[in-house]
């Protein structure tokens, strides 16, 4: 039976509440609660003592054990103590991010901590603590085994590393076990990784075996634009100003907004397209799909190429759940918008802008009173497709 009492010493040397109670061996303690609030020392002292009574019995569990250290804890420092499961935490880190983060990135997010947990069984039970870097590093060889690209192995690891330093931060974990020095990148045998551009021929041939006039949009957005797929694929209507001659978009990888002149060619086609109204998509038939997988964007632009027989260097053999690599694809439009302006005397820096890597200060440089003097005359030095329509 437990019960509390005060300090009978005279002047007592403790405020605080006494807890009396049994212990594992059967013996009777008294322990200070540390509080001078009577109710909540009611409550210790039977914590104590059901622990004290099960332990004897041989029941005892880890998580009573977690539970009466967390509210001695609460109590003493006025902050809960947090004893999550890997499981718990990562999970509940995953259901933070859903309204936080675009609904791709949180789907990322969501298959990255669910392989994670998969791959560590019965661990996922256990301590967020009891997590070390070698669990880390197993799950990143584990992905590299079955063939996928370094990339994508090590920005797998990246999603983890997001994780694990907020409860760093937050101080649920002493060591961050994800940390660069602990799990570092792993290398790729992809040879010549040196990627290949677009010839004005290429393009051509793309344009001409495009499967959709969608699909001719995109392609010569990606040309004239230098944006990567996604950026194409999901571009607005109400980012287009066709009287102005300009995109604005806010690029998916730098979250930055970039303003690009709309080149000649390219305006043409918009022209002949059926405008929509706000965040109607420019390429409704495209916009929303995913990138990868084999009916993915990445995947049907790759078929477009054969349809044009045009095949580039193999980077990287297809093994495993890994894909083949090869020195173009759609993101060497980007390249070859880049490569095409420097071909035309474009400066780097111009260039730099136009592609989204410019520093802060070459933005600041490059702001909308040099729109018309630097970056749209720099864009209307690429030359005209003269693709003929479908």
């Amino acid at each position: 039976m437990a019960s509390i009492t005060k300090d009978t010493h005279q002047p007592p040397k403790s405020p605080f509440w006494i807890a009396c109670f049994t212990g594992p061996d059967g013996r009777r303690l008294k322990k200070s609660t540390k509080t001078t609030d009577k109710e909540l020392a009611k409550k210790l002292a039977a914590e104590w003592d059901q622990a004290g009574k099960l332990a004897r019995a041989g029941r005892l569990t880890e998580s009573h054990c977690r539970k009466v250290i967390a509210e001695m804890y609460e109590h003493t420092i006025g902050e809960p103590l947090h004893f999550r499961t890997a499981s718990e935490y990562l999970t509940e880190w995953v259901e933070s991010k859903k309204n936080e983060t675009e609904e791709r990135a949180f789907l990322k997010y969501e298959q990255i901590v669910h392989e994670f947990l998969a791959h560590i069984g019965v661990k996922a039970d256990r301590l967020l603590r009891e997590i070390t870097p070698a669990d880390i590093r197993s799950f990143r060889d584990a992905k590299k085994r079955k063939g996928l690209a370094a990339p994508t192995v090590d920005h797998a690891i990246k999603i983890l590393r997001m994780p694990f330093k907020a409860a760093h931060d937050a101080g649920y974990i002493d060591i961050n076990p994800s940390t660069k020095n602990q799990v570092r990148p792993v290398k790729d045998k992809a040879r010549n990784v040196k990627k290949d551009v677009f010839t004005q021929e290429h393009i051509r041939a793309l344009l001409k075996a495009a499967p959709s006039e969608d699909w001719r949009g995109v392609i010569l957005c990606g040309y004239y634009t230098g944006l990567r797929l996604r950026d194409v694929v999901d571009l607005q209507w109400s980012a287009v100003d066709l009287q102005a001659g300009k995109i604005t978009v806010a690029t998916g990888k730098t979250n930055t907004d970039v303003e690009l002149p709309i080149h000649p060619e390219f305006k043409a086609w918009l022209l002949k397209q059926t405008r929509g109204i706000g965040k109607a998509p420019v390429f409704p038939t495209l916009a929303g799909k995913a990138g990868g997988g084999k009916s993915g964007l990445s995947m049907s632009f790759k078929r477009t190429m054969e349809r044009a027989n045009i095949k580039g260097r193999l980077l990287r053999d297809a093994t495993g759940e890994g894909r083949s690599q090869s020195s173009l694809s759609f993101h060497s439009l980007r390249h070859s918008f880049n490569s095409a302006l420097a071909n035309a005397g474009v400066p780097k820096e111009i260039r730099q802008a136009l592609t989204g890597h410019a520093s802060e200060e070459m933005n600041e440089l490059y702001t909308h009173r040099n729109f018309e003097r630097l970056l749209r005359p720099a864009v209307e030095k690429l030359p005209a497709l003269k693709a003929r329509a479908r």
